[in-house]
């Protein structure tokens, strides 16, 4: 792959435009792109396709400030009370946030605008071309294992959008690239959630105003400057077993990352899922400590799958909202034909990541006595 220079320079003659709109994506972009030259050992399928992605976020940001400079009166678009589902993988977060994405009152980020949001939806006339298109990514992924609920029209997390900003928990799931999952943890988020946010007053420009519903588990990471973008947001988190979600998450990263390269350590990807996500917790506790705790609304695992709309219904009832008959019906279909594609559940055997689950269970101490407090529920 070409170096973030040359990368820079294709995605500004692909376009014909050249404001980034500030230069705060350049540090992540070099660090990645390094770490993805030297470390990731990427496959012919992972070099095209992650090269491609990487280009197409350049050629987005170098749009939206585009479209920005010729319609400035996008800045005013206000953002309020958005919801931000900050749970850890593999808690049932991506069920939940299906289930609110049927719900015709609200705006969310949609799977086929996510890493293609110019131009703005409401410039589209008739079928927007984005539905439907695929990426190489996308290519890539078909025929493989789906390990979370899907849809043309579903929801999708924040991280094409934080990958504007090359500050994104994507790269390291699509790739074993330890220098940047590493600069990453520390990595400082402001301006990753300023550039999400002037993306959202973008997507929603020109739209009736509706409350979002937005997610990402990498939002734990980074609590507080998300806090900063938008100090009016409430949170709602799914609670799951810690030893399951470490082993589920490091299945899923080394499935995904096997699509690209030829030479995935699973026990890479399963010391990374335990220090991303132990770490990614401890921040989120801090978080609620810091006087926060009252914006969030937890639901347990088992919760969800017992009674997903009877859930849905005590998050509405905490946010002060309705659920229609409509929404009503719209989730129970969901659901209905969800669980008849699920597929069954697998065990993982921890030894294949290198995995001591009594130390796993030990590091969430903390965490799981929380979860009891917050559900009522234990792991």
């Amino acid at each position: 792959m070409e170096n973030h220079n040359e990368l820079i320079a294709i995605a500004r003659a692909e376009t014909g435009l050249h404001d980034f709109g500030g230069d705060t994506y350049r540090e992540g972009l070099e660090i990645l792109v390094d770490a993805l030259n030297r470390e990731a050992k990427l496959n012919a399928i992972g070099e095209s396709a992650i090269r491609e992605r990487v280009i197409g976020h350049l050629k987005q940001r170098l749009q939206v400030e585009d479209w920005y400079a010729r319609h400035p009166e996008i800045a005013e678009e206000q953002v309020v009370s958005p919801l931000f589902g900050v749970s850890l993988p593999r808690t049932g977060s991506t069920a939940l946030s299906f289930l609110l994405s049927s719900d015709p009152a609200i705006r969310y980020l949609r799977a086929w605008e996510s890493n293609t949001p110019c131009p703005p939806p409401s410039t589209v006339s008739g079928p927007d071309p984005r539905r439907g298109a695929e990426t190489e990514v996308d290519r890539a992924s078909a025929g493989k294992r789906s390990f979370t609920p899907t849809g043309i029209d579903g929801p999708m997390e924040c991280l094409d959008l934080m990958a504007l900003d090359f500050r994104s928990q994507m790269f390291p799931a699509f790739a074993m690239v330890p220098s940047y999952a590493e600069w990453l943890i520390d990595a400082d988020m402001e301006s990753t959630y300023l550039y999400h946010r002037r993306v959202i007053r973008l997507l929603q420009w020109g739209e009736a105003a509706r409350s979002w519903r937005l997610k990402a588990p990498a939002h734990l990471l980074s609590l507080p400057a998300l806090d900063r973008a938008y100090p009016d947001a409430r949170f709602v988190m799914t609670h799951r077993d810690p030893t399951e979600v470490v082993l589920s998450i490091a299945t899923v990263y080394t499935g995904t990352a096997a699509m690209f390269s030829d030479a995935v350590d699973p026990h890479f990807m399963g010391a990374l899922c335990i220090r991303l996500w132990s770490e990614g917790i401890r921040r989120a506790m801090a978080f609620r400590d810091a006087g926060n705790d009252h914006r969030f609304y937890d639901i347990h695992f088992r919760a969800m799958h017992e009674d997903p709309i009877g859930q849905a219904r005590g998050l509405y009832a905490w946010l002060g909202e309705t659920v229609s008959p409509g929404f009503a019906a719209n989730m129970a279909a969901w659901w209905e034909q969800n669980t008849a594609n699920r597929e069954p559940a697998s065990k993982p055997d921890p030894a294949e990541f290198g995995v001591d689950l009594a130390e796993v269970s030990k590091l969430f101490a903390d965490y799981r006595l929380r979860m009891a407090k917050w559900t009522g529920r234990g792991a």
